[in-house]
């Protein structure tokens, strides 16, 4: 998934040939080790290579491999900290868009990786900033590069955040209510409706509103929640216990 820059043409001054040939032999070397799979000696000659080659489209090629092995061997903040610094010091390159995907997919693999245990962690604690570092970064791919090739990987993994936070919002607003924190849990609730109606779990987040607002004896709050419940989805399967926050069967659909 390395991006490749065009690495002919650095011109250099003769003063500089032999510090062009110890770093062309370095990355070549660095190639190497990655396609074998030892990242760690990639990633030493690497780091020597962008010092040899200051400058030059070699430098911004071992900028983005570093960035990209780092990732690979778990190093998130490295491979943040070397993708942010390509990024600032190459804002023309023809790999931008590459380094904005990349970092996109840094914080997507993250943070998303983990939803699938959610629920056995204290969802009140946890943190979903990489989640939307992640969608900042493809967003600013697709507003800059939109006929890029990594574009349309980006859009559909912004489409899966959005679903994902919506849903971890909903979850933690279930996790509240279910302790009996009403006021807690009709605003995480509201804000997975507010902030993402087009997710499927905004569903969910107005019938908790329903119920919310029903144990804090807030009616006109709750009608209203209700009303845009029927409006929206009229088919939910929420409705029937929604219209009875009394009664207790609705505690079956979760």
């Amino acid at each position: 998934m390395v991006a490749t820059l065009q690495l002919a043409g650095c011109g250099s001054s003769p003063k500089d040939e032999r510090a062009d040939v110890a770093a062309e032999k370095l990355y070549a070397d660095a190639k190497e080790s990655m396609e074998a799979g030892t990242y760690d000696s990639a990633i030493k000659s690497l780091a020597r290579v962008e010092g040899l080659a200051a400058g030059t489209v070699l430098a911004q090629q071992s900028q983005l491999d570093l960035a990209y092995l780092y990732w690979k061997t778990g190093e998130k903040a490295q491979a943040l900290t070397t993708i942010e610094r390509f990024i600032k010091l190459n804002p023309s390159s023809p790999a931008l868009d590459y380094a904005m995907y990349l970092r996109g997919i840094i914080n997507f693999n993250e943070d998303l990786g983990l939803f699938g245990r959610i629920a056995q962690q204290d969802l009140s604690e946890r943190d979903q900033r990489a989640a939307r570092d992640a969608y900042q970064s493809f967003k600013q791919l697709v507003d800059q590069f939109p006929q890029s090739k990594y574009s349309p990987d980006a859009r559909l993994r912004m489409d899966y955040i959005v679903n994902s936070l919506a849903g971890y919002e909903v979850h933690v607003a279930r996790y509240y209510y279910k302790r009996g924190a009403y006021v807690a849990a009709a605003n995480r609730a509201k804000q997975a409706v507010t902030e993402f109606q087009q997710s499927p779990a905004a569903e969910e987040g107005l019938f908790l509103l329903v119920q919310c607002y029903d144990r804090l004896e807030l009616p006109l709050l709750r009608d209203d929640a209700l009303r845009v419940l029927q409006n929206n989805y009229p088919d939910s399967r929420f409705l029937a216990q929604a219209g009875e926050p009394d009664k207790r069967a609705w505690w079956k659909l979760w």
